[in-house]
């Protein structure tokens, strides 16, 4: 995918919507620096959606689709959730994949790219709730981080099936009632990030997508270590505000309070030593190249 999939022929740009034209004029494909705050302007990559007024997950979606390093080089693969609900609107190469088995497709699409396009950028990012990654596909989840597979692996934790009326997940926290999980939940919340880590992913991430800036960096740190070391996992905490009773305006205060130092979503970041190494060398490139762009600009003045 490319700028030029898009590109409206000279002869018909007059009589084209302002809405295409825009469209084309503000594209953000192959634009090294984007990021959240393109969201208004990055059109091609998310307009609109289906989900729910509100829906922590819509914001999630977005901040993720302007964080990918290469959007026009990445496919995603999704599986049965609300996220299938907003791949049709999504201007990114995507799968849907069987329920549970995400990463067991992932595996193959990005070994299969690797060989059809040797050294070239062509990531694989997958994109699932709690009942996909951690019930249903836990072993393929597994599995692919055993394999040192190179893709990063994101978890929409709504901490319960909120696609299918609120059943119980591993992911549900002890005690929680929900409409078909009535007697509430009898054990303890998975603890997935330490699995993930334990299993071999090299940059891990625990958190809540109520901070846009946060989100970016998480991301764009997953996708690059996946694709230079290995294995990444971020888990966002996306609350299903139907299910937890909460109108559209409380999704972001849900987060916030899920986020403080003593609760179940406070910042956890893991890093293995290649993945600190590559971050720190990308980091320090990001730094020399915005310092040019001073020196370059103050010359200019």
């Amino acid at each position: 995918m490319s700028k030029e999939r898009i590109t409206i022929s000279p002869d018909l740009y007059d009589i084209m919507p302002p809405e295409y034209q825009d469209l084309v004029t503000k594209a953000t494909y192959g634009k090294e620096d984007r990021g959240w705050k393109d969201i208004g302007t990055a059109k091609e990559l998310i307009e609109q959606h289906s989900l729910c007024a509100g829906c922590p997950e819509s914001m999630a979606f977005r901040y993720i689709l302007a964080s990918l390093p290469n959007p026009e080089d990445t496919v995603m693969v999704g599986s049965t959730g609300c996220t299938s609900l907003v791949f049709p609107h999504v201007a990114l190469h995507n799968i849907h994949s069987l329920f549970g088995n995400q990463n067991a497709v992932a595996s193959g699409l990005k070994r299969a790219l690797t060989v059809r396009f040797p050294g070239r950028i062509k990531d694989v990012v997958v994109l699932a709730g709690d009942g996909a990654t951690v019930d249903i596909g836990l072993d393929m989840t597994l599995q692919a981080w055993f394999r040192q597979e190179k893709f990063t692996t994101i978890c929409f934790d709504n901490e319960l099936y909120a696609n299918t009326g609120g059943q119980e997940s591993g992911l549900m926290q002890k005690g929680f009632v929900a409409k078909m999980a009535p007697m509430g939940k009898s054990f303890d919340k998975v603890r997935l990030p330490e699995i993930a880590r334990e299993a071999g992913c090299h940059y891990v991430v625990n958190c809540t997508v109520s901070k846009p800036s946060l989100v970016e960096k998480v991301i764009r740190n997953a996708v690059l270590v996946a694709r230079e070391i290995g294995p990444t996992y971020v888990q966002l905490y996306t609350p299903c505000i139907l299910e937890i009773g909460k109108d559209s305006q409380e999704g972001l205060q849900e987060m916030r309070d899920a986020e403080k130092p003593s609760e179940r979503f406070a910042y956890k970041e893991y890093m293995s030593e290649p993945a600190k190494e590559l971050i720190a060398e990308l980091a320090a490139k990001a730094k020399e190249k915005k310092d040019a762009a001073k020196q370059l600009a103050s010359s200019q003045a």
